[in-house]
């Protein structure tokens, strides 16, 4: 029987398999934070030994393997309490926990002038899947949203993978990455069904003023809908304090995106948020709540005992902590500022504001052997061990998206060497 198993397997012609991959996944590795990261890394050799060499991760934005950046311990203390307690090991429901959802619709209520309620609250496995849900709940051929340009990519993917088309409209880098109105009403048309607004700002660090979003009426004009991605909410350091956009949800409807993954600095707990600010019922009627709940049916739940934790990490949180974050991140925020001025090839438009990023323009002309923002980021993280994001994986090409999350000491030596590459790869100056 074996040999004569063999013997078939060496002379039968095998069919043509009958599966293969969905070609749209192939393609959006390049529209991924995560993807451009490996590619960037790829050709790096970490140092080896004693005294070796740090990498310095300014490519992302997760602060949490440093200690200026732990989260809270009242925050440990109740999901440690919440999986202690033996209550949260069963499956949820769908739209998630009661007592979280009602504590997360208290604490967005705070900056609001209406008050929401658990019904308006809808728990994800963190923003991402928030996006992904959103992308699904409005899928249709030909139907297209406005994304900001630069911006977070990951929206373009979700957006190509459920056959929907991505417009952009320009932020402006002179004004502080304002969004360009006139701009975003050339590009919508009757196919578009939603903008996305970001803010604070990833990839810029900028954060809007009350009056500029109060343009939210150009979305009530167009018959669109907001989707306010507020993930880094209250990361503030500048003068201007964070304002939700759920204040202007009477003017157009808001679904506001949310977690505590970077307030409270625990991206690997997955606790996000899809919030229906809309106090004229416009979801309601055209469905688009029962679209997002028809999801949440089929699709994973965030981890129960972190929902159960909820009420309690929300609830007893020491503004103390709160602080301290944001006094590290304007501490680094200044540092990167003055450092990028003394780095001939790179130009910052604005000092960033908030979030955890900011946004410096590439100067190829100054540098010899450089093709693209690309191949600076993968020569600099081969050469110095510091990782950059290249612009193209924001939408920006020959620009670079730098992280200031993380130690100070670990961001001025990052720098340091960034100017250092700088200086390696200048153009020799003409000799007149």
């Amino acid at each position: 029987m074996e040999n004569g198993a063999g013997n078939g397997a060496a002379t039968a012609t095998v069919a043509a398999w009958n599966f293969a991959p969905n070609d749209a996944l192939l393609s959006l590795t390049g529209l991924s934070v995560r993807g451009v990261l490996g590619r960037v890394k790829a050709g790096m050799v970490e140092d080896a030994g004693a005294g070796a060499r740090p990498v310095v991760p300014l490519g992302h934005g997760d602060p949490s393997a440093f200690p200026c950046f732990r989260t809270a311990p009242e925050a440990v203390d109740a999901v440690a309490g919440a999986l202690r307690s033996g209550e949260h090991n069963s499956y949820a429901s769908c739209v998630g926990l009661e007592p979280a959802r009602r504590s997360i619709s208290q604490y967005l209520s705070r900056d609001l002038p209406y008050e929401l309620s658990a019904d308006d609250v809808y728990l994800t496995s963190g923003c991402a899947q928030a996006i992904e849900i959103i992308s699904s709940v409005l899928a249709r051929p030909g139907a297209n949203i406005l994304f900001p340009r630069p911006g977070y990519l990951f929206y373009e993917a979700r957006a190509a993978f459920n056959g929907m088309e991505a417009q952009y409209f320009d932020l402006v880098p002179d004004r502080g990455w304002e969004v360009d109105i006139d701009n975003l009403r050339a590009v919508a048309d009757k196919n578009t069904v939603a903008m996305v607004i970001v803010n604070p700002g990833n990839p810029c660090g900028n954060v809007y003023t009350y009056e500029h979003l109060a343009k939210a009426e150009t979305a009530r004009e167009l018959g669109i809908f907001v989707i306010a991605d507020e993930v880094y909410a209250h990361l503030t350091f500048g003068e201007r304090k964070f304002v939700p956009m759920g204040v202007f949800g009477s003017v157009a409807p808001v679904l506001t995106l949310g977690s505590i993954s970077k307030r409270w600095v625990v991206p690997g707990w997955r606790l996000g948020w899809i919030v229906t600010n809309d106090p004229n019922g416009v979801f309601q009627k055209t469905k688009v709540v029962e679209s997002i709940k028809s999801y949440l049916d089929i699709s994973s739940d965030p981890v129960t005992f972190v929902q159960g934790a909820i009420p309690q990490l929300i609830g007893n949180t020491k503004e103390e902590f709160f602080n301290k974050t944001i006094e590290v991140l304007r501490q680094t925020a200044d540092i990167c500022w003055e450092k990028l001025k003394g780095i001939s090839c790179i130009t910052c438009p604005s000092k960033p504001e908030g979030s955890m990023f900011v946004m410096v323009k590439l100067d190829l002309s100054c540098l010899q052997d450089i093709k693209d923002d690309m191949d600076f980021c993968c020569r600099l993280a081969k050469e110095e061990l510091v990782v950059v994001l290249p612009g193209c994986a924001v939408g920006y090409k020959n620009w670079l998206r730098i992280t200031f999350a993380i130690a100070p000491y670990s961001l001025e030596d990052g720098l340091d060497r960034l100017k250092s590459f700088c200086l390696r790869h200048s153009k020799p100056k003409e000799v007149i």
